[in-house]
């Protein structure tokens, strides 16, 4: 796999962004890693950001890409002191391309990074890769090297903390009720149908399952008065009998630069 980028090391004192190295491939022209060194809470918790630029008319994708890309993945070997990871992920645009609704960034996005240290006040390095795909016309699976050693002040990077107040609402900061979930057999799966509180301008509804083994097709969306109903069909990826977690899903509601986050949904 094509790496065109490595990402040099961020040195600690002087807590700057370094951007990748000279590029090489075909893919040069297309996109861009650069990394945002971040801080560390007081509590320890350390932040860092990958910063993607892509070309015109290029975009990659968010966590759950849609009915066609890629989702970012990342690979953390080589990383020091670090017991886990969590992306913050920025509010995603919706794309239509040849049929299929997507859901990504384009232009340029910031991806926070939470980080667990696995040692309490030790320094952490975090070195390894980010898989991307980037697609216009066509789809291009990228590799990014990265590598840096955090620092371990608590000075924000503001293009980083904006970043992560770029996130989708609660239904409480949303001033939104709960959603409410039915669930039936389907000649493949099960079918899920789903009620949530009408959010303004809602033009998108994503389910998870929040397990790995299980697909959740298209969502169809319909408003029906200060209610959305949202319906789709989710399946064993194996074909094997479908065990749907409840208060694991994750439904979004996705509109023009905003959207709510709805975690657990029980019976309507």
């Amino acid at each position: 796999m094509t790496r065109p980028f490595f990402l040099a090391p961020l040195l600690l004192a002087l807590g700057s962004l370094l951007p990748a190295a000279a590029p090489a491939g075909p893919v040069d022209d297309i996109v861009r890693l650069d990394l945002l060194p971040g801080w560390r809470d007081a509590d320890g918790t350390q932040f860092a950001g990958f910063r993607i630029t892509l070309a015109e008319g290029w975009k990659t994708y968010w966590r759950a890409p849609g009915e066609a890309g890629i989702p970012p993945l990342v690979d953390w070997q080589g990383s020091r002191n670090v017991a886990g990871a969590a992306f913050h992920w920025p509010v995603p645009e919706i794309f239509h391309v040849g049929g299929f609704e997507t859901y990504g960034y384009s232009d340029q996005v910031v991806l926070p990074v939470e980080i667990a240290p696995a040692r309490a006040g030790a320094p952490v390095r975090i070195e390894g890769v980010l898989e991307l795909g980037v697609c216009q016309d066509v789809c291009v699976p990228v590799a990014l090297d990265f590598a840096a050693d955090l620092p371990m002040s608590e000075t924000r990077d503001p293009a980083l903390a904006l970043a992560l107040a770029d996130r989708a609402m609660t239904p409480e900061e949303a001033g939104l009720g709960t959603a409410r979930c039915t669930v039936g057999p389907a000649a493949k799966g099960i079918a899920l149908r789903a009620e949530i509180p009408a959010m303004p301008g809602a033009r998108a509804v994503v389910v998870e399952t929040g397990d790995p083994a299980l697909w959740a097709a298209p969502v169809k969306m319909r408003r029906a008065g200060d209610e959305i109903s949202a319906e789709t069909r989710i399946e064993h990826v194996g074909k094997g009998p479908v065990a749907l977690d409840r208060s694991a899903l994750v439904i979004t509601v996705i509109g023009d630069g905003e959207a709510v986050e709805f975690r657990g949904c029980p019976p309507a």
